[in-house]
């Protein structure tokens, strides 16, 4: 059965036009990656729990900061390539990426040597422009992109 996640999509207006804020998932694994690395904050959520419920705390968790004030905007709902499903809502706020504290995660590290380390969920956030944050998102979150486009 596939899993599902609810995130939020933040968007602000910049010098360039609209902005996205996007993080770039912590820990060994995806030191080094990038382009398709970066996804809007979001987490699991189980069937019958809510899904605006799940972004907004996933957001709190994963960059340490509260939700903005203001209304949030359904994205509806887009299936990654891995199968999760992945409900997102924007909301337009600005953010101060350079604040962010993140919950943590362990893991085995290096594998198999029995030792477990403790990495953060997200290392950093960084505003975009919506051509860039369409080369750095996870290529099955793009649809949000484009949606939150349309609606501008």
């Amino acid at each position: 059965m596939a899993t599902a996640s609810a995130g939020l999509l933040v968007h602000r207006v910049g010098p360039d036009g609209v902005e996205v804020l996007l993080v770039h998932p912590g820990g060994p694994l995806w030191a080094r990656k990038d382009a398709g690395a970066w996804s809007i904050p979001k987490g699991e959520y189980v069937e019958g729990d809510d899904a605006e419920t799940t972004a907004r705390r996933e957001f709190e968790e994963e960059l340490g900061l509260t939700v903005p004030e203001g209304t949030l905007h359904p994205l509806g709902e887009i299936r990654q390539a891995g199968g999760k499903r992945v409900t997102a809502f924007a909301i337009e706020a600005d953010v101060d990426v350079s604040v962010i504290n993140s919950n943590a995660f362990e893991m085995e590290w290096p594998p198999r040597s029995g030792n477990r380390q403790e990495f953060p969920e997200v290392d950093r956030a960084e505003w975009f422009a919506l051509d860039e944050a369409r080369v750095r998102i996870n290529t099955g979150q793009v649809p949000f992109l484009d949606r939150l486009a349309a609606s501008e």
